[in-house]
């Protein structure tokens, strides 16, 4: 086997694949067959070089880890791979042999509709820096046929259209029918008792089939390889006998509801069919995953009793808990082990990352939806739940209110994340706050319980992807400064700091920026029409569209500028361009309504070319990792505006600081470590901190700020009577009314900070140089160490 091609071997490999595949020559070939015949041959690479590396970690008794995720927001992987692999340059002269742009053939690839927003791309950062540090890792997901959605904004509104992206993207997927799992739900539990032996038998089951797929994600310099492996949901079986007497709609009615577990990425659940098809999901994904890890680990041992020593597995947010009563039902009903002994072996094996502070994202499950849709699962929980139950009255009393508190089942209800922090030998926030926050508030009960279970690891970014990768002129200023040591030691990047008085690196620096700025505005010129000025501030707010994100905070004070420009048009002020990019769950209504506001607000604005010139807004359309890749190296500011105590972490934050980007944010998930490494003096920091919201949100009457602040009335008026043809008294409503996040009290603050963003920015030696310290200081929010901190802490490998 061949891992290390030479040039002259890559071509003959291109070649040959194209004329096997497409048959043409190189010197015929389309961009898109150049993207077919090397995802081919680097897929093929990627499975022989896992192979040779899962051998060798099995003959050294390497502990395998395993990551189950409801998303991987992977992008696109034909770029990584090739830089990974250390042949970029060489297919890049190869294809400029024939006239071809890399460009061209990188666009031929969709971006993977696996993931959303920040859960994702972190699960798909740690593949990689899993791979990196030479671990043996699986990542388990769903095959999701058409993602969460394709965002179509139309007269501002966004619609959800189906995101068609397999027809591209499954070059990458090698299928394994030969490892499909048959996933039950529905029918009913027969138990027995025989010879002190317990026996259980599911009758009048519904059954999915699993079938899985992988997909290989390269480790940067590393012989090692991570897989990703997403299941398909398929019929086990046709109902001939139904088709045959001519009822077509029931013979096929089996497949389509089959089938529609692996259609779509979160499902609307705003009603009882969309909650019933997302724990069909959960499930699906955790009975597949589960069978599949302890299939793997009898063809290796041929035995389970080592099978907490060998095997990792960790569950990322609540979504695929249900991992932790399946192999529970495994080592009980298929195996025949005691409940104690099962038990000890689950909680040694899993382990836990909560993602939010938030209580609506901490699934609760209703019980009969539950009971009727997972009977045997449910019978485990109970018992789980029974015994838990048990241990807490004996540790906080009886008749201590403490134990209703963390019950998994409460009335009619069952509560995941309690489940996990039950269950789990470790639960890990993801920054140094929410790490604190949910040991004082959101778990606070389970951690007076079980302290030690109790840690941090902070998370990060695969940063190779969004510097090197992405950021060539950054990448070579800093090769040629630190050298290219950070590209392996993302630690080195500290070097950097030397240089911050150094006046040639500045102006390079600042170089750099203005040359990705300009690309950044042709493309989008390029693909939307839209003229964004590069000599403008780029403020820069992308991520997923929640209240809690308080892109509406942002909106406001836009408002308040264009008002203050539309009345002062000769005013001195320094140009800005608010860039947004976001996409909305498709039940939520309100935060639908922030994006039409962001739209209507950017056609407004251009109806005065004299306030254009000064201000303008941005909303990217359908926002995905491969325009991110664009998007942060042309960065200035990096909105983190989210109200203190909300926000768990963030990861966009960590590219955009990697990228030179100057956060305005709260002191809230993992700014105030940006802020640590940076420095403080190198941020625009405003707002409440966590515990000052938590004292004043008991009483916060948000209309008092309306009433008294002539800036916020005259922005939320404008808000009812209408821009750009729309109103928005939803909108206006709830944050006179009842703020949840409170907007209007960090307003001014939010405002001040702004006037001050302009202000440094008019002093270009002062804002290149806090700049320089960001990029100094970005280091610590790698892949590579979050992902070494949780092998050492949390896996014990």
């Amino acid at each position: 086997m061949v891992t290390n091609y030479t040039p002259a071997q890559l071509k003959m490999l291109v070649t040959e694949t194209l004329h096997k595949e497409f048959d043409v020559t190189p010197e015929n070939a389309t961009p898109e067959n150049f993207y077919f015949a090397l995802s081919q041959i680097i897929s093929n690479l990627l499975e022989e070089k896992h192979d040779t590396f899962y051998a060798h970690a099995k003959s050294t008794g390497a502990k395998e880890i395993n990551y189950l995720s409801m998303e991987f927001l992977m992008g696109r992987s034909l770029k990584t791979a090739l830089y990974n692999l250390g042949y970029a340059q060489a297919i890049e002269n190869l294809l400029a042999e024939y006239g071809v742009s890399m460009s061209s053939v990188y666009d031929c690839e969709p971006d993977a509709g696996l993931g959303n927003g920040g859960l994702g791309r972190l699960a798909a950062c740690y593949l990689d820096g899993m791979a990196k540090n030479g671990y043996n890792a699986y990542g388990y997901s769903i095959l999701y046929e058409y993602g969460i959605f394709k965002q179509k904004i139309v007269d501002g509104w966004q619609t959800e259209l189906p995101d068609n992206w397999l027809p591209g993207g499954k070059v990458w997927l090698r299928a394994l029918p030969q490892r499909s799992v048959n996933v039950t739900f529905g029918g009913q539990i027969d138990e027995t008792w025989m010879d002190n032996h317990h026996f259980v038998t599911h009758r009048n089951a519904t059954v999915v089939k699993a079938v899985p797929y992988d997909l290989y994600v390269s480790g940067y310099n590393s012989e090692a390889v991570s897989v990703l492996r997403l299941w398909r949901a398929e019929s086990p079986s046709f109902d001939m006998e139904s088709f045959n007497r001519g009822d077509y709609v029931s013979a096929t009615q089996q497949i389509a509801t089959a089938e529609a577990i692996s259609k779509v990425l979160y499902p609307n659940d705003n009603h009882t069919e969309g909650k019933r098809l997302r724990l069909r999901q959960q499930y699906f994904l955790c009975a597949a995953s589960v069978s599949d890890i302890v299939s793997r680990h009898m063809n290796e041992y041929g035995q389970l009793d080592n099978l907490a020593e060998k095997v990792s597995i960790h569950i990322n947010d609540t979504h695929p808990t249900l991992a932790i009563p399946e192999l529970m039902r495994i080592l009980l009903d298929d195996c025949g082990y005691s409940w104690e002994t099962a038990w000890e072996m689950v909680t040694r094996i899993f382990s836990y990352t909560n993602h939010t502070v938030l209580a609506e994202a901490l699934e609760v499950w209703d019980e009969q939806l539950f009971k009727e849709l997972l009977p045997r699962i449910y019978q485990i929980i109970c018992e789980i739940n029974r015994r838990f139950c048990s241990q807490l009255y004996e540790f906080f009393g009886d008749g201590s209110p403490k134990v209703g508190e963390m019950a998994i089942l409460w009335p009619n209800t069952i509560r995941m994340a309690h489940l996990c922090v039950c269950a789990c030998h470790s639960v890990n926030g993801v920054s140094k706050l929410h790490s604190q926050i949910i040991k004082d508030d959101v778990f606070h009960n389970f951690y007076l319980y079980t302290p030690e279970k109790f840690q941090n690891v902070t998370n990060g970014i695969a940063y190779r992807r969004w510097l090197s990768q992405s950021n060539p002129s950054l990448t070579r200023l800093l090769c040629e400064t630190i050298g290219d040591g950070f590209l392996t030691h993302s630690e080195e990047l500290e070097k950097f700091r030397a240089f911050a008085h150094d006046s040639g690196v500045l102006e390079r620096l600042e170089a750099s920026k203005k040359e990705n700025k300009e690309n950044f505005a042709n493309y989008v010129y390029k693909t939307t029409g839209q003229t964004i000025n590069p000599a403008s501030i780029f403020d820069v707010q992308v991520k997923r569209l929640h209240e809690y994100k308080r892109q509406h905070l942002n909106a406001l004070n836009i408002i308040s500028e264009y008002l203050y420009l539309r009345e002062n048009p000769q005013a001195d002020f320094v140009p800005k361009t608010y860039i947004f990019g976001a996409k909305a769950a498709s039940g939520y209504f309100l935060a639908k309504q922030i994006i039409k506001l962001l739209c209507m607000l950017s056609e407004e604005i251009k109806k005065n070319p004299q306030i254009a010139e000064k201000l303008s807004v941005v909303y990217l359309e359908d926002y995905k990792v491969t325009l991110s890749e664009l998007l942060m190296p042309a960065s200035e500011v990096s909105e983190q505006i989210s109200l203190a105590g909300k926000e768990a972490s963030g990861t966009g934050n960590m590219k955009l600081m990697l990228n030179g980007a100057l956060t305005v944010g709260t002191l809230d998930g993992a700014n105030i470590e940006i802020g640590e490494a940076a420095g403080m003096e190198n941020m625009f920091i405003f707002g409440m901190t966590a515990e000052e919201v938590k004292q004043t949100q008991p009483g916060y009457q948000p209309r008092k700020f309306y009433e008294s602040n002539p800036v916020i009335h005259r922005a939320v008026d404008l808000l009812r009577s209408g821009i750009n043809g729309a109103q928005f008294d939803d909108l206006a409503n709830s944050l006179i009314n009842t703020d949840p996040y409170m907007v209007l009290a960090d307003f001014d603050a939010y405002r001040a900070v702004q006037k001050r963003v302009s202000a440094v920015y008019r002093n270009p030696e002062q804002w290149n140089r806090m700049s320089l310290h960001n990029i100094a200081g970005a280091g610590i929010f790698s892949a590579d160490r979050a992902v070494r901190e949780y092998a050492q802490n949390i896996w014990h490998l």
